[in-house]
Order: C-alpha cells, then sequence, then structure tokens
C-alpha cells in the first residue's frame, strides 16, 4: 500500500520561512509528477507547485519567486521551501503524486494525496 505523508506546517509571522516536507511509503517503483496545493477557507483547492520527474518545475504567479520546489528520489520526497511568506499563504496544503507501484506481480499507476497540513501565516 502506498501513502504519502506530510510535515512541516505551523505558524509563522510575515515575512518568516517555513519547509515543508512530503514522504512517499509502501511498494513505490517509481514516482513521477509531484506537486504541492492549497486550499483556504472557502476556496477551491488551487496548485501551487509542480515538478516532474526530469526536474522542470511550475509555479503559481502568486508564489514565483517565494517558493520553491525540490525532489529527492532515493528518499521519495518532495519539499516546498517558502519564503517570505504572507497572510495570505494560509491554507491546508497538499502533496499529490503519482506514483508508479508494485501490487503483486503487476505495476500499477495512481495519483496519491498527502494528509493535509496547516499553513498559518500571522502577526
Amino acid at each position: 500500500q502506498v501513502q504519502l505523508v506530510e510535515s512541516g506546517g505551523g505558524l509563522v509571522q510575515p515575512g518568516g520561512s517555513l519547509r515543508l516536507s512530503c514522504a512517499g511509503s509502501g511498494s513505490i517503483f517509481r514516482i513521477n509528477e509531484m506537486g504541492w496545493y492549497r486550499q483556504a477557507p472557502g476556496k477551491e483547492r488551487e496548485l501551487v507547485a509542480l515538478i516532474r520527474s526530469g526536474g522542470r518545475t511550475n509555479y503559481a504567479d502568486s508564489v514565483k519567486g517565494r517558493f520553491t520546489i525540490s525532489r529527492d528520489d532515493a528518499k521519495n520526497t518532495v519539499y516546498l521551501q517558502m519564503d517570505s511568506l504572507k497572510p495570505e499563504d494560509t491554507a491546508v496544503y497538499y502533496c499529490n503524486a503519482d506514483i508508479t507501484y508494485y501490487s503483486g506481480i503487476t505495476i500499477l499507476n495512481d495519483a496519491y494525496w498527502g494528509q493535509g497540513t496547516q499553513v498559518t501565516v500571522s502577526s
């Protein structure tokens, strides 16, 4: 069974930094595309950043220049370094990954979500 576990959320003052981690575990053959999404109260979930297996990245305009996504394939982990945080970054942050995994003698592919971690930016 495959799962994603996030860590690193919390309360930070405006202008501060946080680093989120999301580690995959289970019968993983390969993690393909990985991304971070967020959902603020009363709003839809939105894409924050994406990193492909070759390392190419995409960012939402609202976080460009402030957030950095990276991955460590040896650890099946994706990171989100968040700097210069603003109150409008307050949300629950979710990681998502497209994972190829072993299922018995078969190899399958599916998308997985982490449980979410709260990030609150407030003075």
